[in-house]
């Protein structure tokens, strides 16, 4: 994570860089503890549909700059967006594209290849709920993380009351729901919330390697096995297997799927093309 706590001249309030096929997007309102605002939350969106649909990329990183990754939402934009107040195109277009405030957060939208979460810092709010929309996360050590939202007679919109239940258990996202009280880096690993807990500033550099061996992989393996995992939570086994062996059997027909185990027998890299 970058040292840097203040936004630079000129910089967007999201900063999107592709690296071969990782797309890296850090939130860069540090001196707002990285809180969301409408510009935040159109360019995020954008982000998440440019990981979907450009077809060399193949993993996301999100991340946050300075020494929070994301405080949640502005209050003073929920006030402004609440008051019919149309004096940036940002806010305008969070009103005429219903899509982006949920997509944004990634609750009605999440693009068809991984997102993995390097967070330091606190992860409050808006950010913990981010967070349950990522598939892989990494947490530097002194992390913080709060679903917060009914500390201040506001309810957690973007989707926690239905996915943290499903992902570390109903008692434990009860509390969390209904206090609003943090849990620390080492309790979240414990309750499966995050992967990994690293040193303070190295979240971002083991999201980066996890990123690099999950690119290195098929595509279409990576995509389908994805869609599976997603599409199956919650869903009786049986149900269940009727998508696991339609998106399976798409996979074991590919290119990719000869080429994986010749690369193997020839001992060299497999050259996936995602066919």
């Amino acid at each position: 994570m970058s040292d840097v706590h203040s936004q630079s001249e000129g910089e967007p309030l999201v900063i999107v860089e592709a690296e071969g096929p990782v797309l890296t997007v850090t939130l860069n309102r540090p001196e707002k503890r990285n809180a969301t605002n409408a510009e935040v939350l159109c360019r995020l969106f954008d982000a998440w549909v440019r990981l979907d649909t450009d077809p060399s990329l193949r993993v996301g990183i999100l991340t946050g700059r300075g020494s929070t990754f994301c405080a949640g939402m502005d209050l003073a934009e929920i006030g402004r967006l609440n008051s019919g107040a149309a004096d940036n195109p940002w806010i305008v277009r969070l009103r005429e594209d219903t899509r982006v405030i949920f997509g944004a957060y990634l609750k009605t939208f999440r693009p068809s290849k991984p997102i993995i979460l390097a967070a330091e810092g606190y992860v409050r709010a808006g950010g913990a709920e981010i967070l349950q929309g990522t598939d892989i996360r990494v947490a530097g050590e002194s992390a913080v993380f709060g679903v917060t939202e009914v500390q201040r007679g506001l309810f957690p919109m973007a989707g926690s009351t239905v996915r943290l239940p499903r992902q570390i258990g109903y008692a434990v996202a009860a509390e969390m729901l209904l206090t609003g009280e943090d849990i620390s880096a080492q309790r979240a690993h414990q309750l499966g919330l995050i992967n990994h807990v690293v040193s303070d500033g190295a979240a971002l550099n083991r999201a980066r390697e996890i990123a690099e061996r999950i690119a290195a992989n098929g595509p279409l393996a990576v995509a389908a096995i994805l869609q599976t995992i997603r599409e199956t939570e919650a869903m009786p086994e049986t149900e269940a297997f009727a998508i696991d062996s339609r998106l399976g059997s798409q996979v074991m027909r590919s290119n990719d799927a000869a080429e994986g185990p010749r690369a193997f027998l020839e001992k060299r890299a497999p050259q996936f093309t995602g066919t």
